[in-house]
Formats: C-alpha cells, structure tokens, sequence
C-alpha cells in the first residue's frame, strides 16, 4: 500500500525562493554629500569659493597683466574696456591685482587653519582621552589664549616676529587652536564613554590605536564644518593685518593691503577701494554658506 502511494504521488519540485532584497547601504559621507547638494544656499557657495580658487590657481593665464606691472601715466584710471577694475596709484591693474591676491588670501586660510586644526585637535585629543591633570593644564592653556581677543593676539604675535605674510601666517593659526582644541576634547569626553570603546580597550587595543582608528574618524564631522568656517575668519584676519601694514608687504597683492593703500583715495578713486572689498566679502559669504551647508548635511540632528 505505501509503496503504491508513493508511486501515485508526484514527487515535490523545490520552488525558487527569492533571496531576501537587502537595504542599499550608503555610507555616511556619500549620505552628507546628498544632503548637501539639496541646500541651493550651500552649492552656491561652493561655487564662489570654487571660483576664486580656479582664479588663484590659474592666475597666471587668467589675469590680464602682472600683478607688478604699472606705468604712473595710467594711474587713477577707472574702470573700462583696458582695465575693468580701473588702476591704482602707481598704474597697476587691479583686476590682475586682485586674481593674484586670492591665491595669496587663499594660502594663508588653507595653511593657516590646517595648523591650527593639526595642533589643536592633537591637544583636544590629548585632553579630553587622558583627562585629569593633563587635561588641566592644556584646557588652562586655552584659557589664556581666549581670554585676549583674536586680533589683538595676532597683532602681538607679529609684533614679536616681525610684520611679514609668513608671521601673519603663524599668527593667525596660533589664535584658532584653542576653537578646535576645545571642540575635540568636547567630542571625545563623549565618544570615549561609547561602549565600542569600551570593547576596544577589553581586547587590549592600545590608545594609540583606539585614538587613530575610532575617536578621530567619529570627529572629523564638527572639524571639517568648523575648519571651513575658520577659513572665512582667517582670511578677514589676513586682511585686518594686512590693512594695518603687519601682513603681506609691498608690492605683494594681497587684499587687506590693498585697501590700506587705497584708503587714501576712497574719493578720488574710488573703485581702488571697492573691488578689493567686493573681494573679501564674496570669498568670505562663500566659505560661510558652504560652511552652513557642510553643518546642516554632516549634523544627524539637521535631517527631517
């Protein structure tokens, strides 16, 4: 009997079973970047800073003259087909003036922040892993520095170096390190009591380690909106040094020294004044909206 009905049964064919669809993983920073092409403020000011960075990077072929050229026959010029911008008090162009001073503007915020993020995310780290009274000293440190407004600090640092555009350079990264010190010692008093640090220690990971491979990266997000903002301050900085003569000097064209060097002639000429400014305020508002920008796609507290 069994083996008839195993005989009049048909045997059973195994049918395909669609594989589970797993969810597209998209990492973090790939997520930030699509956030951040949402915000039109943002991507407009990415494309200002894009803009003054091709300008100071192709100077040479972009600008008309050379930022040295002038003839004192042709000062005081005002703007027209041969010189856009008009012409100084010594005949020189200023649009090809001003294209070679964003390269110049542009190195000073780049470099100058990227020591003070170096320096002062090393002594954030530092402080906020190790604590007690090595955190002690170096948040005292931070104090002092804070308690002397930016500006003044810079001035007093050149003082004692020398009025140059590399001192301006030092200075002007010697007063941001306590900004990102205390935003990384802030960050890691709370990244290090997560409990995957806790496990890395149990498994006798070395603090060197824990420090490169997980408290850094779970920071890079508040330094990179913050090092963007910082680029914006720098560069003002740059030019309120430059303006009182303790930065770039003649005939380097940086903006701050232009301006001081026009400031003469506001009523005279004018546009020796504006379009120098025009050039701050524009490189400046774009490192700002982008900064905003980076804040709002890289912060998980921003997304709807």
């Amino acid at each position: 009997m069994s083996e008839q009905l195993a005989k009049s049964t048909p045997p059973l064919v195994p049918q395909h079973v669609p594989a589970p669809v797993e969810d597209k993983v998209i990492s973090p920073w790939k997520e930030a970047w699509r956030n951040f092409k949402k915000n039109k403020i943002a991507l407009v000011g990415l494309s200002i800073v894009s803009f003054f960075i091709i300008l100071a990077i192709f100077a040479d072929l972009v600008a008309p003259y050379h930022y040295r050229d002038g003839n004192l026959a042709d000062k005081h010029i005002s703007p027209s087909a041969e010189h856009w911008f008009g012409t100084d008090e010594f005949g020189r162009d200023i649009l090809s003036r001003i294209i070679y001073g964003a390269r110049i503007s542009l190195w000073v915020g780049f470099f100058s922040v990227a020591g003070s993020v170096i320096i002062g995310s090393l002594l954030g780290i530092i402080a906020g892993y190790y604590g007690k009274w090595i955190d002690g000293i170096i948040s005292r440190i931070f104090d002092i520095l804070l308690a002397f407004p930016s500006i003044l600090l810079a001035i007093a640092v050149v003082s004692v170096l020398g009025p140059s555009l590399k001192n301006a350079l030092i200075a002007i990264a010697i007063i941001n390190i306590p900004t990102f010190g205390r935003l990384l010692r802030s960050r890691v008093l709370s990244v290090k009591e997560e409990e995957y640090i806790t496990a890395a220690r149990a498994i006798g990971m070395s603090d060197f380690r824990i420090l490169i491979h997980h408290i850094l990266p779970n920071s890079l997000a508040p330094i990179i909106v913050q090092g963007t903002l910082a680029i914006a301050a720098a560069i003002i900085e740059a030019a309120a040094l430059g303006f009182l003569g303790m930065g770039a000097q003649p005939p380097t064209p940086e903006w701050g020294k232009m301006l001081a060097d026009s400031k003469d002639f506001i009523i005279q000429a004018p546009w020796t004044v504006l379009f120098p400014g025009l050039a701050i305020m524009l490189t400046v508002l774009g490192f700002n909206l982008m900064g905003d920008g980076l804040r709002d796609a890289l912060d998980p507290r921003m997304k709807s």
